[in-house]
């Protein structure tokens, strides 16, 4: 991805009663926009406003409303996204600006519950993060399609070989037929010349009622024979349509007869399976949303509380009364009033955090059986498909060939009836040709032989140029097709390795990334974060398979100057935290989420300090047109002092 440019426009977004606002308009400018304040001023509802904006789901309506509502302006086109409560679940309507929200929940949406994040925290495989955006299963529907459109293409190539070679048979049988005619045309020709002669010289004796009579059979047997031909030639074509009909009906009804129908009680109760899981989703979602709003107030509180004690204590007064008591460490609790042990509400919130992270694995468990319960109802319907389609064609081809056969039926009485009127015919010419032999009637059945074979060969000259011409248009998509065909090929190739690229690239961005914010944070003592991708043989049961993996490592510097290998668990916060929002970057770039989602979040940064804040910030927004990150008063300051208003612009909340 291109570094952002510096042209945004800047973003409206109005909102309310969503986290703990109940209605405020805020304006976000391209470059930084920083969200200041104390904890407990609603920085991180408007985090959650932008977020439900997007279309995700990174968001909490608030607690005595019933509805809300954000709206968001941006490029001259505004969405609006309502919610309600409903049933005890938060449900959403109308536009946002994202249709498919997962890339901006994974790689834009940094809070603290953010997946990429806790993939760092809990040491799970970065692979998986990553890649998690990329249907697999899509993929390879479309290197099957490709694969099938590309099997086509090739027998259709060969259907073409055999018709190039065909199209020399063809013109030598055009010119064949050609030839032939002009003899007959040339014979015709003189046959005519000869009875006009013969004509000429009888002058106007009227003719024997001989000759009137042949002539008149002579012309009988000309369209007799015209029409038997017609006749015989549909016959036979339908003959082929009948017997294709036939054919085709075997290999439907085999292919009906091997396959079983599905159990429509089983895909009933699948069915209903899959309701009941979206309703689970739904529900884990709403409590997963108010836990971290639980959570989010109470450790608000419990940083007032510090932030109080800090306060009374730096004044010299030993002794904090009303809500705190520094030598028991008690506090007044804000939901029912009683004193209380400081560590009993941090042990409450860890135990929230607990229940949080089991709802969180249970939600991500029932979206996996949710798509395996939805893959298994889209088989069984595709099959029920299948198999109705096929009966109806079986249908189809039954009536088809019902009517076919009584056609070939009645076309074989009327070629029968022709054959017996064209023998007819012939015998009464022959037999008064032998009554009366006279070179005027041998000329005159001369002729209307003639005729009747130039009119044969004009018809199989014309069909032999229609083929010549059908042949030489179906040719000319051969080009096409081949290069239709080489774009398949590409695209086969792009699909195979885009997974394989997609993890390359993620790899690459993130080393160059971490190392580059190594370098301008200066963290003591590690010499190097970095991701290597790793292939590791499994069993799984059909024989050994490669499963790879992201493996990060961690390289320290001893106070000896040499290096050695560390892990992860064994960084500081901010060092996870920096790492895990590097890993968002690299997801961010690799997968151009830029393209659909300007805005970067970041909440939940406090524990890293002022200056190395400001640092990541300034690198992020290098490659971000909106970021948005909310500060403490004291990184504020640090803000100010160092960066520009230009790009840099500070809200009080």
């Amino acid at each position: 991805m291109e570094k952002s440019g510096q042209d945004q426009q800047s973003v409206d977004i109005r909102i309310q009663n969503i986290g703990g606002i109940d209605e405020t308009s805020i304006q976000i400018h391209s470059g930084v926009t920083a969200l200041v304040g104390e904890n407990a001023t609603n920085r991180t509802s408007l985090l959650q406003a932008i977020a439900a904006a997007l279309g995700t789901d990174s968001y909490t309506l608030k607690s005595d409303a019933e509805a809300g509502e954000v709206a968001m302006t941006m490029r001259e086109e505004t969405y609006v996204r309502r919610l309600r409560r409903e049933n005890g679940h938060v449900e959403s309507e109308g536009d946002s600006v994202l249709e498919n929200p997962a890339l901006a929940e994974l790689f834009a949406v940094l809070v603290d519950s953010n997946d990429v994040r806790r993939a760092v925290r809990e040491g799970r495989d970065l692979r998986e993060v990553i890649l998690e955006p990329v249907d697999i299963d899509e993929i390879h529907s479309q290197i099957t399609e490709l694969v099938d459109r590309r099997r086509e293409i090739d027998r259709e190539l060969d259907r073409l070989e055999i018709l190039d070679d065909e199209l020399t048979e063809l013109e030598l049988e055009r010119t064949r037929q050609t030839e032939k005619l002009e003899e007959i045309e040339t014979e015709l020709a003189e046959t005519r010349a000869k009875l006009d002669g013969l004509q000429s010289e009888r002058g106007d004796r009227e003719r024997s009622a001989i000759e009137a009579e042949l002539d008149e059979k002579l012309t009988q047997l000309g369209d007799t024979r015209d029409e038997l031909e017609r006749v015989t030639a549909k016959k036979e074509s339908e003959q082929k349509r009948l017997t294709s009909l036939r054919e085709n009906r075997a290999t439907i009804r085999h292919q009906y007869e091997s396959q079983t129908p599905p159990d429509e009680a089983e895909l009933a109760r699948l069915e209903e399976r899959l309701d009941a899981l979206r309703d689970r989703q739904r529900s884990l979602s709403s409590t997963i949303t108010e836990l971290q709003q639980v959570i989010r107030f109470n450790e608000d509180r419990l940083a007032e509380s510090e932030s109080l004690v800090h306060r009374e204590l730096g004044d010299g007064d030993q002794s904090v009364t009303g809500r705190l008591d520094p030598a028991s460490e008690t506090v007044t609790c804000w939901t029912c009033g009683s004193t209380v042990e400081q560590q009993s509400i941090e042990q409450m919130v860890g135990q929230l955090k607990d229940l949080r992270e089991e709802k969180t694995e249970e939600k991500r468990q029932t979206a996996s059986e949710i798509a395996d319960v939805r893959d298994s109802i889209e088989q069984m319907r595709t099959r029920r498909q299948e198999y109705e389609e096929l009966d109806e064609q079986l249908t189809a081809l039954e009536a088809k060939i019902e009517d076919s056969e009584a056609t070939v039926a009645d076309l074989e009485t009327r070629s029968d009836a022709l054959e017996a009127k064209r023998e007819e015919l012939e015998a009464a010419v022959e037999q008064l040709q032998e009554t009366q032999q006279d070179e005027l009637l041998e000329l005159r059945q001369r002729a209307s032989e003639l005729e009747y074979e130039k009119g044969r060969i004009e018809g199989e000259l014309d069909s032999v140029t229609t083929q010549i011409a059908e042949t030489e248009q179906a040719l000319t998509a051969r080009e096409e097709l081949l290069d239709e065909r080489e774009t398949i090929v590409a695209q086969l190739r792009d699909l195979r390795t885009r997974i394989e690229r997609i993890e390359r690239n993620a790899v690459e961005a993130f080393n160059t990334h971490m190392a580059e914010l190594l370098d301008i944070l200066e963290y003591e003592n590690i010499g190097r974060i970095w991701v290597e991708q790793t292939e590791t043989e499994i069993a799984d049961g059909s024989g050994d398979t490669t499963q790879r993996t992201f493996e990060l490592h961690v390289v320290r510097e001893g106070d000896d100057g040499a290096m050695y290998e560390d892990t992860i668990d064994h960084l500081s916060e901010s060092e996870r935290e920096i790492t895990g929002l590097v890993v968002a970057l690299a997801g961010y770039l690799v997968h151009d989420v830029h393209e659909s989602v300007p805005f970067m979040l970041l909440d939940s940064v406090e524990m890293i300090d002022g200056e190395r804040l400001v640092d990541l910030v300034s690198y992020l927004e290098e490659y971000v047109p909106y970021l948005v990150v909310v500060l403490l008063p004291d990184h504020a300051r640090t803000f100010e002092r160092r960066l520009t208003a230009e790009r840099h612009h500070l809200v009080e909340v």
